[in-house]
């Protein structure tokens, strides 16, 4: 008797074994609702699912740091292994994240660069190659002279200030019959307001010719101003953007193009890279991560760094569209 006990407990710790949960991860993301965001919403679930780990994205009502906030709190209460989070403002997320280390849960971040208390961030392609990229293409459509003028996200978020620092730099190198007017302009999660700076711009300077923006709505918004004034040859729209919101105007010639990295995939990378942190998977120069090919590694400031930029223009922009983007 005391055989088929020993029996039937060694079975019943080996079914409880196999029937472990499997890893929690909740993602984080700006806003809820956008192209942007419903597209790396889409690759978080296609790789869970692949992954057989329940992953799921949180989308707060609006671009607010406090929300971002309450939404680690509900993740942390509800013991999640790993958290993702794409930063509004990565200073104030700072003591929410600490809290989420010292809970012992993994954290992840994107476009958030030396993020405090993160694990790792993943990027698809270093911010001086996006900011100069951008700049030679917008530099190619102004025939290397007139003013132009830059919209990011937000002005809380490190990345996109290093993007268009990395554009002016290049610019500055390389086209000196070029000026930046006006400081940065922080409208590029809203649409009407990226048009109205643009409005703005085009009014104040007879020599206006370009208008970058960061942050999907921004080259929609600016697009959106030439297109009302008929201005298209007159000034250059270049960013980085959802290709389905902008493809009228990029096919009218009101957006020229721009670059981005698909945001898919970085839903996917999130639940690919929150997996190999929560089994303890090395991380260095050189591995091979699947979207992002042989990585580059800032162990200093925890990040990870692809080379996997897709162009926005014309001709790439059916193809996008077709991937849901």
């Amino acid at each position: 008797m005391q055989k088929i006990a020993a029996v039937l407990i060694s079975l019943a710790l080996s079914g409880h074994a196999l029937a472990a949960e499997p890893l929690k991860m909740g993602v984080v993301v700006k806003v809820g609702g956008n192209a942007w965001f419903n597209s790396m919403e889409e690759g978080i679930k296609k790789e869970a699912a692949k992954e057989g780990i329940n992953a799921w994205q949180v989308g707060p009502t609006a671009q607010d740091p406090a929300q971002q906030v309450k939404a680690i709190e509900d993740l942390i209460a509800q013991k999640v292994d790993i958290i993702g989070v794409v930063p509004v403002d990565p200073a104030a997320l700072e003591p929410v994240l600490k809290k989420t280390k010292d809970a012992g849960i993994k954290v992840i971040v994107h476009e958030s660069p030396e993020q405090k208390y993160a694990d790792w961030d993943f990027e698809l392609v270093d911010a001086k190659t996006f900011g100069e990229r951008h700049m030679q293409l917008m530099a190619e459509c102004m025939k290397e002279q007139g003013q132009y003028s830059i919209i990011v996200g937000s002005l809380t978020i490190p990345l996109h200030r290093q993007w268009a620092q990395s554009a002016i730099d290049y610019q500055k190198a390389h086209y000196p019959k070029m000026q930046q007017v006006g400081d940065l302009f922080g409208t590029g999660e809203s649409v009407d307001d990226s048009m109205r700076v643009t409005n703005e711009m085009m009014s104040k300077y007879p020599d206006f010719k370009g208008m970058m923006a960061f942050g999907s709505p921004g080259p929609v918004g600016a697009g959106r101003a030439v297109q009302r004034r008929n201005a298209k040859d007159k000034v250059c729209v270049v960013g980085a953007y959802s290709p389905s919101q902008a493809a009228s105007l990029v096919r009218s010639g009101d957006i020229k193009g721009g670059y981005i990295w698909n945001p898919m995939t970085a839903g996917e990378l999130f639940v690919r890279i929150g997996k190999m942190v929560a089994e303890n998977k090395p991380i260095t120069e050189g591995t091979e991560i699947e979207g992002m090919g042989k990585i580059q590694v800032d162990a200093t400031n925890h990040t990870i760094y692809g080379q996997n930029l897709e162009s926005l223009g014309k001709d790439n922009l059916p193809k996008l569209i077709k991937m849901g983007l």
